[in-house]
């Protein structure tokens, strides 16, 4: 088995495996057994897709391939990445499912990237959603295939022969065939029509929308799975790099005298710095290349390096916070305009506002970036990492190193966590850079105070709610304005801030029953490495909008889940590209609108399912308080209440949650279950610890001591998932249960404590809380 093909996804002594050229790959899957390859325009033979890898004029892309050995043995290729969302046993699972596989004679092989597969970024949570239909296709195209050859050796109708369980059953006779026994007939048959491949029915699935086992769990929690920083290569040499520690600084003098005495320690090199914004390119510094990874280490803390800080230089957190506040309280650029906001709120005789502030988050995954590359004297480049965006990846170093992209493969581990890191290639580039610089195997080693220091950070951000109440509480206007660095900075020099459209996590959509809304964005701009990390904005739209929400319910007087659902008010469906959007993009996450409009329905249903399963309405001893809030993102529907116990010295335990997702078609549960608990623990530490700051332009934390996240005592010890069931088009699963976690947090908190929390994280917020509540009800 090849490093490519992980299953089991384990650690072997084999070589590593070379790369192959896209003809030599098509040519290794056909050399036994039935090969099918699948594509938007439909399903064809591997004969059809090798010439269109040959160069013949056919506009059809395959993004999978599928292979039926003669023994029967089914290989399906994933081309998304797997980082413990179980990816690599759902998607499979859909072909296998639709084609009447034995899951037990079905192989999982990792794709490498590659353009023919189609989109290869497991990000924004869309693997499902994009490919769920495609992939259906796939395995009810094989199956008909099968019934197909197996009518032909019968001489029978096709019509009275079915495919089950691996076979190809004969209705009238009970005659059977294996899959493996119609192989060389199946390679003479017509591929059928995609308009007479049938998709099997809800009642038909074996396993989709139902428990089914990872085919990388045994591996994950035995400690044999690879991930990126178990690779080796013969010869490979360790390298730590000592990064700039300012965005867009520069080294101004090394010397490296006494990290060359370090035993192990063989170079050191300077790697170019990459003009700011520098997108996905490394940011430069001096690399330490040794032995191993201790020399490595020792090696770089004993460079003596002088540094220029450059334009970002002075960027410090306290001041930039103060200039998010006064964009804010300035108009911004619309992004949705119901009614007239401005008349509303100066004829309110009832206002209320409020300011919210996020800070930078980092990633904090599991596993530090790590890398290997090999770049050889002849061009050729391969690289083994845990990378989100396999073809991202290849085309970023082909880039870098300025190579013919045909000449580059990217191989993906596991990834040992990643919420969007990963997706960034930066690592992977400073291996293949140093690997050409020695003419040597070299794996890139990050620690977690370069992963830290040197990331690309999820954006601080600010907010201004105001709104006005009518006499009976409702509120009649909505003006929303947020200010924070876009991700776009990254890629492009000199921009103000985020543009409209960057609004529709949350902010733009929001579900509400008000006649006069304004949101608007504001500028901000960046000074430092802005990046995707899960959720994006909707975590601190999430937080703002369903914090003040709760402070609105307060101010009128009436319960929050109550006061939530009379925001949401009466069913509707509406296309918002059609109604109150400024600017609305053509499309919404890469879907249209019509098929995603917004439906207060699902937000509505949501809502009263964690209303009545959380025991709402159970009175709480004081320092317990419940929380609610509801969001729409990545095309679906969340809410939850979160159950708080704020110990009299601030410490903020969570013993219970309660969601409910409505994500349309939800392929494996089980595995959006998993997703719902792991975005409470996420937005727990982004909530209650987490925060990177700045001082002179360098992040102030280093490590886990500073940068904190959820420990196992403060974690919930139930949490309660409803998954809504639905045929309905599926929406994202992995990103959209952190956004209204942590509104639901903070709003417990001031249940329990009546301390309103609009600054994260809370850390010591809330000490002293006991003492000073217990004043206050005396006076």
């Amino acid at each position: 088995m090849s490093a490519n093909e992980f299953l089991p996804w384990v650690r072997r002594e084999e070589p590593a495996p070379r790369a192959l050229e896209r003809r030599s790959f098509v040519q290794l899957l056909g050399v036994t057994g039935l090969v099918i390859a699948f594509g938007p325009g439909g399903a064809r033979r591997l004969d059809a897709a090798e010439r269109l890898l040959a160069g013949a004029a056919d506009p059809w892309s395959p993004h999978v391939y599928l292979r039926i050995a003669d023994d029967g043995v089914v290989t399906i290729i994933c081309h998304r990445s797997e980082m413990g969302q179980g990816i690599r046993t759902t998607m499979p699972m859909i072909i296998a499912d639709e084609m009447e596989a034995d899951w037990a004679k079905c192989r999982v092989e990792q794709a490498l990237g590659d353009p023919k597969y189609g989109s290869q970024n497991t990000d924004g949570s869309t693997s499902i959603r994009d490919f769920l239909g495609k992939y259906r296709e796939a395995g009810a195209t094989a199956r008909a295939l099968m019934e197909e050859a197996a009518a032909k050796e019968w001489n029978v109708p096709v019509s009275e022969v079915f495919a089950r369980q691996h076979t190809v059953v004969h209705g009238p006779t009970n005659r059977t065939k294996t899959f493996g026994a119609l192989v060389a007939t199946a390679r003479t048959v017509t591929m059928p029509a995609p308009a007479s491949v049938r998709i099997k029915r809800p009642s038909e699935r074996r396993w989709q929308g139902k428990k089914m086992p990872s085919i990388d769990l045994v591996p994950m929690t035995t400690g044999t799975a690879m991930y990126g920083a178990d690779m080796t290569l013969p010869g490979m040499r360790v390298a730590v790099i000592s990064r700039p520690p300012v965005w867009g600084g520069k080294v101004v003098s090394v010397d490296d005298s006494a990290a060359l005495k370090v035993p192990g320690v063989e170079r050191i090199i300077r790697i170019p710095e990459t003009p700011i914004p520098g997108a996905f390119f490394p940011l430069g510094g001096v690399a330490v290349i040794a032995k191993n990874t201790w020399a490595a280490l020792r090696g770089r803390d004993a460079l003596k390096i002088t540094w220029e800080a450059g334009p970002n230089g002075t960027h410090d957190s306290k001041a930039y916070k103060a200039t998010l506040e006064a964009s804010i309280r300035a108009p911004g650029k619309p992004g949705r305009t119901d009614g007239d906001v401005t008349a509303a709120l100066g004829s309110a005789t009832r206002k209320l506002s409020a300011e919210y502030h996020i800070p930078y988050l980092s990633h904090a995954q599991m596993e530090p970036v790590a890398a290997i590359a090999r770049v050889t004297s002849d061009g050729k480049v391969e690289a083994w990492a845990p990378t989100q965006s396999p073809n991202d990846a290849r085309n970023t170093i082909a880039q870098y190193l300025k190579v013919d992209a045909a000449n580059v493969a990217v191989h993906v581990t596991l990834l040992g966590g990643a919420f969007g890191r990963k997706s960034k290639p930066d690592f992977i580039c400073e291996a293949a850079f140093l690997s050409k610089e020695i003419g040597a195997p070299v794996r890139v080693q990050w620690s977690r105070e370069d992963d830290l220091r040197n990331s690309y950070y999820h954006s601080v951000a600010a907010h201004r709610l105001e709104a006005a109440l009518d006499a009976s509480g409702k509120v009649t206007a909505w003006l929303h304005r947020s200010a924070y660095p876009t991700i776009s900075a990254t890629f492009a020099p000199n921009l103000p801030g985020p543009t409209p459209d960057e609004l529709v996590n949350g902010a733009s959509d929001v579900p509400w029953d008000v006649p006069n809304i304004s949101v608007e964005v504001c500028p901000a701009v960046a000074h430092t490495r802005i990046g995707w990390y899960r959720s994006v904005n909707a975590i601190h739209h999430g937080f703002a909008i369903g914090s003040f929400v709760d402070e609105l319910a307060h101010e009128a007087g009436k319960d929050p889940a109550a006061f939530l659902l009379e925001l949401i008010g009466k069913d509707r469906v509406v296309d918002l590209s059609k109604n109150g959007l400024v600017g609305a993009p053509d499309n919404y996450y890469g879907a249209a609108w019509a098929d995603f409009p917004l439906d207060t329905a699902r937000a509505r249903r949501v809502v009263e399912s964690v209303k009545a399963r959380s025991g709402w309405e159970t009175p709480l001893p004081r320092g317990r308080g419940r929380g609610i809030a509801v969001h729409r993102s990545f095309l679906s529907y969340i809410a939850m209440v979160i159950e708080v116990d704020v110990r009299p010295d601030g410490t903020v335990l969570v013993p219970r949650a309660t969601v409910a997702a409505d994500a349309g078609f939800v392929a494996n549960p089980d595995r959006a279950r998993s997703q719902m608990e792991g975005a409470i623990i996420m937005a727990m530490s982004n909530t209650l610890y987490s925060g990177i700051t700045f001082a002179e332009g360098r992040v102030e934390q280093s490590n886990y001591r500073d940068y904190q996240v959820t420990r196992m005592r403060a974690a919930p010890h139930t949490v309660d998932v409803e998954i809504i069931a639905s045929e309905g088009l599926p929406g994202g699963i992995g990103e959209p249960g952190v956004p209204p976690a942590g509104a639901a947090i903070a709003n417990a908190i001031f249940a329990a404590t009546g301390v309103r929390v609009r600054e994260l994280p809370v850390g010591r917020q809330l000490a002293g809380w006991e003492t000073k509540a217990t004043a206050e009800g005396a006076k």
